[in-house]
């Protein structure tokens, strides 16, 4: 989602008082982030908005039966306690996913983040084969090392947009430096998280999207919570919980919530080269946006690592897949093995 990203960037840097100058250093940085939303209450008030809306939408499939809709939730969470505890973990690790990205955009500029996160192919491919024991092909080894080079090449570019370029040079360089940190961590629970559900599902019963979403949404906003106040509980009772909080800040948190569960749907029925095409797009348009509205100079080097991660993208996700069918009828009212596998995009998405 190339919106999302570009609002949650520019959330992060648009505070009046977040743009330090040249004269000012790092001991000072805490200050000049004082003025921002707390990242963390973000994620828990998107993972209670997202709750929400699949709550909206089993009352709306159950033509808006509260009795009808008291039963599901028995059904899927008080009557599915071992079932709820295994979702927990993805649930966690998403839920750490998402506050690693919001470090990562404050600290990273778009551009390099969306290259920089495309190490999540092979990470998910890298879990895939230790823990489901999956063969790749030599063509997919060979673009999974593109990949890196890519990754590698973009990450030390010397690219940055007027944000970054408004700061010193060692603190841009700290910056930076914990920016493509957050982003590799959260590459990494992405992978694990994606197919460790895989992995219990695969013993799973067969249910409908939304029940399980419900399943995992109801720890994600527990989980969320308490981070949010063993991270930043002392921030929170000084400013307030929705301190520093816009109408950008709110568009980021509609956006990832409803925007996330839209193009979840739309994405399980797109075959696999409007999936390809998505991905390596939303790369060349998310550069551009950034040249445009941040400033943003990319370099030799970045160019050319982010035509290798498109490549890699292509390559690894060429041939070996069936198209699906477009909009089967039924799709949400039953479960089914494409179900399963795509859920796992469902949460990065």
């Amino acid at each position: 989602m190339v919106g999302l990203v570009i609002l949650m960037r520019y959330s992060r840097v648009n505070s009046p008082n977040s743009k330090p100058n040249s004269k000012q250093n790092s001991s000072n940085d805490d200050d000049l982030q004082s003025s921002l939303y707390i990242s963390s209450t973000a994620v828990f008030t998107m993972e209670l908005l997202k709750f929400f809306i699949c709550t909206l939408v089993l009352f709306h499939s159950t033509n808006y039966s509260f009795p009808h809709l008291f039963q599901i939730f028995k059904n899927s969470l008080i009557d599915s306690p071992y079932e709820v505890l295994k979702l927990s973990v993805p649930s966690l690790l998403y839920a750490l996913q998402n506050n690693l990205l919001y470090c990562a955009l404050t600290n990273l500029d778009a551009a390099s983040y969306q290259v920089i996160y495309q190490l999540k192919i092979l990470t998910t491919a890298l879990f895939s084969v230790t823990m489901l024991h999956k063969k790749l092909t030599v063509r997919k080894w060979f673009s999974l090392i593109l990949l890196s080079f890519g990754v590698i090449l973009a990450q030390t570019s010397t690219s940055q947009d007027s944000h970054v370029a408004s700061i010193p040079t060692d603190l841009a360089k700290k910056n930076r430096l914990v920016g493509t940190l957050c982003v590799v961590m959260a590459a990494c629970t992405s992978g694990f998280s994606g197919v460790y559900f895989e992995k219990i599902l695969k013993g799973s019963p067969k249910v409908s999207l939304w029940i399980r979403n419900i399943q995992m949404g109801l720890p994600s906003v527990l989980l969320s919570l308490l981070s949010s106040l063993l991270k930043d509980y002392s921030p929170i009772l000084r400013s307030g919980f929705f301190h520093g909080y816009t109408t950008t800040v709110w568009s980021v948190i509609l956006v990832q919530a409803g925007g996330g569960l839209l193009v979840a749907l739309v994405v399980k029925y797109a075959d696999n080269v409007l999936k390809v095409f998505a991905a390596s797009f939303s790369i060349v348009v998310n550069a551009v946006v950034s040249y445009v509205f941040f400033g943003f100079v990319p370099d030799g080097r970045f160019c050319v690592g982010t035509v290798a991660v498109c490549c890699s993208i292509v390559i690894y996700s060429g041939g070996g897949q069936k198209k699906r069918t477009i909009l089967p009828l039924n799709r949400l009212e039953q479960g089914g093995k494409e179900e399963k596998e795509n859920l796992i995009e469902d949460k990065d998405s």
